[in-house]
């Protein structure tokens, strides 16, 4: 069965509703996992997702900030929500696939919005950049985030780190600012290594190739310097690896009315 999955930080659910409708009838996913929702489970416009095809809504809300959701056409067998750093936070949601969506395989879904860690990149200076690396820390410990042999895993999300040079503008000049620091990348690559992910889009475009989700809100023009950062991330378990046929970067919805400093990403696979 073919998955068309998008995953996109929308800086507020309610205030960019009509982007997430546009975004779904241009590219149709079968399942939208959204971070920084910034709205309690009560006020999540469920009825405005439904009338757009898309009946099972998993949410991981709270007042204001953060946020995760998962929007599915596809019927859940299960849902879970993950604490992380003893915070009641809300940066994770999982689902499970599996019969009631006429998988012959369970397929697990994880949705994360990892902490953006401050603008000082020091833990002892910064409480907000050491809750970042703790939490990224606990994502590589954390056993359920660890696929093997044959399990079918996705982790999605803003995960608030772009880890190789070519994932931001000027590798030199950001090695100093969060989100690029060796120390984040360190860890969350070592996340990466011991689930045994496979980044897709690191898989599919080259490492020698420039790749970006995000542009700062605090440029009046982001085109110009074009100075992005790949902050969103999908990847896979290796028994999905060969089954992705697509993934692409909606770049454009970064210059749609009122835009989230996020863009979509999506990937399509066999599953």
């Amino acid at each position: 069965m073919r998955l068309v999955l998008t995953t996109w930080n929308i800086n507020s659910v309610r205030l960019r509703i009509d982007l997430v409708a546009k975004l779904i009838k241009q590219v149709r996913p079968d399942v939208l996992c959204l971070q920084e929702t910034k709205c309690i489970d009560d006020a999540f416009p469920l009825k405005r997702f439904k009338r757009l095809g898309y009946e099972h809504i998993a949410l991981n809300g709270q007042k204001g900030y953060h946020g995760v959701a998962v929007i599915s056409k596809w019927p859940f067998e299960d849902t879970n929500v993950r604490t992380f750093c003893d915070k009641v936070d809300s940066r994770h949601i999982s689902v499970a696939f599996g019969e009631k969506a006429q998988l012959t395989q369970p397929l697990v879904l994880h949705n994360f919005y990892v902490p953006a860690g401050g603008d000082i990149p020091d833990p002892a200076l910064n409480p907000k950049f050491e809750h970042k690396l703790q939490f990224l820390d606990e994502m590589k410990a954390c056993e359920p985030l660890h696929p093997r042999g044959g399990d079918r895993h996705i982790l999605v999300g803003d995960l608030n780190v772009a880890p190789y040079e070519n994932d931001v503008w000027s590798h030199k000049q950001l090695l100093k600012v969060v989100s690029h620091t060796p120390i984040e990348c360190e860890k969350l690559l070592a996340a990466q290594t011991e689930g045994e992910w496979v980044d897709v889009a690191r898989e599919r475009i080259a490492m020698s190739e420039k790749v970006y989700t995000w542009w700062s809100y605090r440029a009046a023009d982001w085109t110009v310097g074009n100075r992005g950062r790949r902050l969103d991330h999908i990847w896979v378990s290796r028994a999905l690896k060969d089954g992705v046929s697509d993934f692409s970067i909606l770049r454009d919805a970064r210059s749609w009315e009122r835009p989230s400093d996020h863009v979509p990403v999506t990937v399509t696979l066999d599953v």
